[in-house]
């Protein structure tokens, strides 16, 4: 399996330092060329205008839309979770997506960098709590009823899935624990 690592922008280095560590064959993307060769792929945390917009004048929107409508397995967090959302609140009115997720985002829901924080997660899945890092999180505001809510905090949907597309509103790779990552191989391979 190789999977791919949205390399535009944000926190890419972190996810892919982390698929390292689990031995996967890791592809940093940057043009639709190196998209076509994944089996995977993980949009990164970030700034999702910037994001957006490096989507658009690097050429990659189009073939990531076209990868995602026909299946591709994405997880998204925090600015990647927006990139997969149907509906953006507090985001550019020309902000692009991909609405794979049926989901309503809001973009740093959480409060600013100086309202981030860390919590316990209790992940369906996986054993014991899981360390939740919030920057600047988007908040789920509102998943359809196809969307398995993995994750709760303070009663609140924090990280998703919907088929293949995963969607987390924390930063699971700076977290230090490589279970949810795992967790999504998993579901890959499982396809």
């Amino acid at each position: 399996m190789k999977v791919g690592v949205l390399a535009l922008q944000g926190a890419f280095r972190e996810h892919r330092e982390i698929l390292d560590a689990l031995g996967v064959d890791t592809v940093e993307v940057r043009s639709p060329a190196s998209l076509g060769a994944v089996d995977a792929l993980i949009l990164p945390g970030g700034e999702s205008t910037t994001i957006g917009k490096l989507l658009v004048t690097s050429g990659l929107l189009p073939a990531l839309r076209e990868r995602v409508a026909d299946g591709l397995s994405v997880l998204g967090t925090c600015a990647g979770l927006i990139l997969l959302a149907t509906d953006v609140l507090d985001g550019r009115s020309d902000q692009p997506t991909l609405a794979a997720l049926d989901a309503t985002v809001r973009r740093n829901g959480y409060g600013t960098q100086l309202q981030s924080f860390e919590a316990d997660l209790d992940v369906a899945g996986l054993t014991g709590p899981f360390p939740g890092v919030f920057i600047r999180a988007p908040q789920l505001e509102r998943t359809g009823p196809d969307v398995e809510i993995l994750a709760y905090h303070d009663g609140r949907a924090v990280l998703c899935r919907q088929g293949p597309v995963w969607g987390s509103t924390f930063h699971p790779e700076l977290s230090g624990d490589l279970r949810l990552h795992e967790r999504f191989l998993q579901s890959v391979e499982a396809r």
